[in-house]
């Protein structure tokens, strides 16, 4: 664990409760973000410091197991550890104790100060601390109809912190050296007694990093960080879905002293399309036929995805609504199959007619008076003559 934690509170920085949730957290993360993302506050450094705060505040909140081992920690040290007395009667009554936890937990060589040490990874003398794996980010990203079909690499520009450039990550200004912190000896941490009780606590004097500088890096003023912009190519697999979260390994934070990136979840938006639907791995579209087609049947062309069209034959006596199936022209699947197109046809109605057009329908409707469609309509409601 990180020993700035103690002093940092996490909930107050993303304006979030200890009980919210994992989306309530994330939510407000977004939005914090947003406001305060250094592309959209150029040169505003309060801006830069207080978006490093929230992303490292969701970095702790957002991780499980992070969350955990920075409530547990804030608890111990916020309850003053373990109390003298706790071991014998209370007031007015039996023996105290004044109990050294050196004594319960030591062996004359590993003592209290590392049981507690392991809370920051750094235990007796000034141990180095253990790689840290960086964290997570998270982007949002808006592709083509098209373009989700079959799958797209697309670039994306990710600002996260990284080691100050300037100084390599020392925090000292370039040709100078931090120095093994006097006050704690490198250790990065004290002992303080209250009680009869020796509690470790971060350094004043180093802020628990074990080392002090004379001379700050000017860039990051010692933090050592900085913020850093690449452009990473995010493969997005074909067939993808509006809302889907795409995880790309390695993709995310650069992790600290040696540790591995992070990941990066892009959550992805697909646009409608003015035509193409999509349903499961098939895809539909309407397509408007004439009367004549439908009665009398033909060949019709419809387009398809991809570009290009294909020719569809429709049988005579097609109604609207019938749905024909063209195959292997839908979504891409896993296993390098396609879906297919359902096509669904709809009669069209000419809002105007010319007068020939319009003679020649009055005597069709004079050959075909004994035939009603709606015969059987009122005979399964029911009704025995036709009003």
């Amino acid at each position: 664990m990180n020993k700035d934690w103690l002093e940092k509170d996490f909930y107050t920085i993303l304006g979030v409760s200890k009980d919210s949730s994992p989306d309530e957290i994330k939510k407000k993360y977004r939005k914090l973000a947003r406001e305060l993302h250094p592309d959209k506050n150029p040169g505003d450094a309060k801006a830069e410091e207080r978006f490093k705060q929230v992303s490292e505040a969701y970095d702790v909140l957002s991780d499980e197991a992070k969350n955990k081992e920075y409530d547990e920690a804030r608890s111990l040290f916020a309850n003053g550890g373990y109390r003298s007395g706790g071991f014998g009667g209370g007031q007015g009554g039996g023996a105290q104790y004044n109990t050294n936890m050196e004594d319960l937990f030591g062996d004359g060589n590993s003592g209290f100060g590392d049981f507690l040490g392991g809370i920051f990874n750094r235990g007796r003398g000034g141990r180095t601390p253990q790689p840290r794996r960086g964290g997570d980010l998270e982007s949002e990203l808006t592709l083509s109809f098209d373009d989700a079909l079959d799958g797209v690499t697309v670039p994306l520009r990710l600002s996260t912190e990284a080691a100050c450039k300037t100084c390599h990550g020392t925090g000292a200004q370039p040709g100078t050296s931090p120095r093994v912190c006097p006050a704690c000896d490198g250790a990065g941490q004290t002992a303080r007694n209250a009680g009869g009780f020796a509690f470790a606590e971060p350094c004043t004097v180093c802020r628990g990093r074990g080392v002090f500088i004379d001379e700050p890096c000017t860039v990051c003023r010692g933090s050592g960080r900085g913020l850093s912009t690449r452009t990473v190519q995010a493969r997005l697999p074909a067939g993808v879905k509006d809302g889907a979260r795409i995880r790309l390994k390695g993709k995310g934070a650069p992790g600290e002293r040696g540790g591995p990136h992070g990941d990066l979840f892009v959550i992805v938006h697909v646009l409608s399309h003015p035509v193409f639907v999509r349903k499961g791995d098939n895809i539909s579209l309407t397509v408007p036929v004439t009367f004549v087609e439908a009665a009398l049947g033909g060949q019709i062309s419809i387009p398809v995805p991809r570009g290009g069209s294909v020719t569809l034959r429709v049988p005579p006596g097609t109604t609207t609504g019938r749905t024909f199936r063209v195959r292997d022209k839908g979504i891409l699947r896993k296993d390098g199959t396609h879906g297919d197109v359902l096509v669904m046809v709809e009669v069209a109605v000419p809002q105007q007619l010319s007068n020939e057009a319009t003679q020649a329908l009055r005597t069709y409707a004079e050959e075909t008076s004994d035939h009603d469609p709606r015969q059987d309509l009122y005979t399964l409601a029911g009704l025995e003559d036709k009003p």
